[in-house]
């Protein structure tokens, strides 16, 4: 196993800056507001030939007795049990709290490694602020600075020094399906990563907003790996008024540059609102395969002519996606879960096949003659040959006497045929047209 190394501390002591300074790239939700992280947010990191997974924990305040508080410190323990070794990182331009205190000694307890850093010592002046926190009574204290990397190298070397002693990789295996849940706030993303995990891998609350990073999560169902990526809620931007917010908004349209599937979630007691359809586009204009998750049909009328009414409205609210599976699901109950996984799993397989070109070019041959091209400019318009340029999503190039003509009723048609004859009945399909005498 990967030896893990969990970071703990107070709020805004620079917890996500020293995460994404070790990962190597901005992987965290930074930003001058405390409270920015709140699940554990796990990377990798490699340094002098050691592989190490990292947890980001949010900000540990001991004497809170808010539902959010108590939910942020449970997350931090399931941290500091899960981990080999801990870096405790404080704030070196503030004061020491009663909360560090409490927070060191609750690590003292734990007999496991822990690394005391105090972050923000950006210059050499500034080592004079360490003075203050040997009163912990605790020591070594490593200096650093997250922000602009100083003692970062040192601090490594401390902890790759006290690694456990490797007992053999036990390498996973590799992840066959990335999922991304996407959705606006409040919609239940956590809940159903949570229920898909089997556990309160996420924090869930009725407060909006509350998942603020894309949080990665892989589990196994029949016998296959996906990597969960619980995503933060996408608002209206007339909704979005702070930095991070917006921040959040680019990294839930990052996750699903790293997924293969988006699962965009409806909340059925509000139908599919306007953000909904700008959700959806995002996975369309993507090329992603895309599952329409109904959650919270376990508060809805259970009647078929209702459920056919329902299904009906997502259709018209959002035509662009009319190839995309719809499923109505519960993540409070677990109903229709485990059929996102397989239908993901379809998606997938789908959106990576290669159609060979004799098989295109019969299926072109045979949509034209059932239904005839129009004419344009007096001529007929006339298909030469198909060839699939590209995959993820499907790329075909139809070669024609006058492709920028092609109507876009006559786009859709042959795209319908390709979607219905080649196994492609719920991914998004590229076809673009080109005049034959250009590709000599």
């Amino acid at each position: 196993m990967k030896p893990i190394i969990a970071i703990v501390g107070r709020e805004n002591v620079g917890k996500s800056t020293l995460f994404n300074r070790l990962v190597g790239k901005n992987k965290a939700a930074i930003d001058d507001l405390p409270g920015l992280t709140r699940d554990r947010n796990y990377a990798e990191v490699h340094f002098q030939g050691h592989d190490l997974i990292l947890i980001d924990t949010g900000g540990f305040e001991p004497h809170r007795a808010d539902s959010l508080s108590v939910q942020i410190r449970e997350q931090t323990r399931l941290a500091i049990e899960e981990a080999d070794s801990i870096i405790f990182l404080a704030d070196g331009k503030s004061d020491l709290t009663p909360s560090d205190f409490t927070i060191v000694r609750m690590l003292q307890s734990t007999r496991k490694p822990v690394f005391y850093v105090i972050n923000k010592i950006d210059r050499v002046r500034d080592q004079t602020l360490v003075a203050d926190y040997y009163r912990l009574g605790v020591e070594p204290l490593i200096p650093v600075s997250a922000q602009n990397g100083t003692g970062i190298p040192d601090l490594l070397s401390a902890v790759i020094a006290r690694l456990p002693g490797e007992e053999g990789e036990d390498i996973p295996p590799e992840v066959a399906v990335k999922i991304a849940v996407v959705g606006r706030p409040n919609v239940g993303k956590s809940s159903l990563v949570n229920i898909l995990a089997g556990g309160q891998r996420l924090i869930t609350d009725a407060t909006p907003g509350t998942t603020r990073d894309a949080i990665d999560t892989i589990i196994s169902h029949n016998h296959q790996n996906y990597l969960l990526i619980d995503t933060a809620g996408i608002r209206r931007k007339s909704r979005v008024s702070v930095t991070f917010e917006k921040f959040c908004i680019i990294e839930a349209l990052k996750s699903l540059d790293r997924c293969d599937v988006g699962i965009l979630l409806v909340d059925a007691t509000e139908g599919v609102a306007e953000q909904d359809a700008k959700i959806a586009r995002f996975i369309y204009d993507k090329g992603k395969g895309c599952i329409i998750a109904v959650n919270k049909w376990d508060l809805m009328p259970q009647e078929a002519s209702y459920l056919r009414e329902h299904l009906d409205k997502v259709r018209f609210n959002l035509p662009f996606l009319d190839f995309a599976p719809v499923l109505f699901i519960s993540a409070l109950t677990g109903r229709g879960v485990a059929h996102l996984l397989t239908t993901a799993a379809l998606l997938k397989k789908q959106n990576h096949r290669r159609i060979q070109t004799r098989t295109l070019n019969t299926l072109l041959r045979k949509a034209t003659e059932q239904h005839h091209p129009p004419r344009v400019k007096s001529r007929p318009l006339k298909f030469y040959y198909a060839v699939q340029i590209a995959e993820a999503p499907p790329h075909f190039v139809v070669f024609s006497n006058h492709p920028s003509l092609v109507p876009a009723s006559y786009r859709r048609f042959l795209i319908n045929r390709i979607r219905e004859h080649c196994g492609l009945k719920g991914i998004p399909i590229r076809l673009s047209f080109r005049n034959r005498k250009k590709e000599a």
